[in-house]
């Protein structure tokens, strides 16, 4: 391992957390290099804690000076280095501002009414089609969306599919029969573009836990 591994940015990551996944998508989009450390939330490094007291990933170490322990930020921290797909759509104005209005509409309002509809999926509550149905404005906002072009945004991808990918995934197998409808026929060929692309198996590789061997492992080498 180079010695120049020591001097890389730091990732604290959970395998499954969609928060972390688009981190990591992100950081890989963005041909960065990072360490990484897959933990578990039972078992926090004393070190992520100590960087980051919140507790929650990721948490992106990049150097004494900084830390960055809220995802959306690590995607911009990422793509504003390099992105030579052009997710920020840099060439639009108009389109950043509401790229990121529609990943705030996720994550302050879409991702609790999912949270809401896993529970009650998980604990065959008798009220999992109304919560579904808290779901479904969002969802079908993404949906005309994609009746209108390929990706979110446009014709190629955007900030935006990533930054949703993972929540759609979520949203997909909570009820797996419902989401065959034809309401989401769009939805369900974009999540699975990117569910198929080498990307996302890059992404989710499953890396040895950090704090059983202190391994050091290399994220977008």
């Amino acid at each position: 391992m180079s010695s120049a591994t020591t001097t890389l940015p730091i990732l604290y990551s959970l395998q499954n957390c969609p928060y972390a996944m688009r981190a990591r998508l992100a950081i890989l989009l963005a041909q960065q290099t990072v360490q990484i450390r897959a933990i578990t939330m039972k078992d926090k490094p004393s070190d992520m804690l100590l960087a980051s007291p919140k507790g929650t990933v990721p948490v992106l170490i990049v150097d004494d000076n900084l830390v960055i322990d809220e995802s959306l930020d690590v995607m911009l921290w990422a793509l504003n280095r390099n992105d030579p797909e052009n997710l920020l759509y840099n060439h639009d104005e108009k389109s950043l501002p509401e790229i990121l209005s529609v990943i705030k509409e996720n994550d302050d309002e879409f991702k609790p009414n999912l949270e809401k509809y896993k529970r009650a999926k998980r604990f065959h509550g008798d009220d999992l089609e109304t919560c579904r149905l808290e779901c479904e404005t969002f969802i079908q906002a993404l949906e005309q969306r994609l009746s209108q072009h390929k990706f979110l945004m446009g014709a190629t991808p955007s900030l935006l599919d990533y930054a949703l990918l993972p929540f759609i995934r979520q949203f997909s197998r909570v009820n797996k029969t419902e989401f065959a409808h034809e309401r989401y026929s769009n939805l369900r060929q974009w999540l699975s573009h990117h569910l198929q692309s080498r990307l996302f198996s890059r992404a989710m590789f499953k890396y040895t836990l950090w704090l059983d061997n202190h391994e050091k492992c290399l994220l977008g080498e």
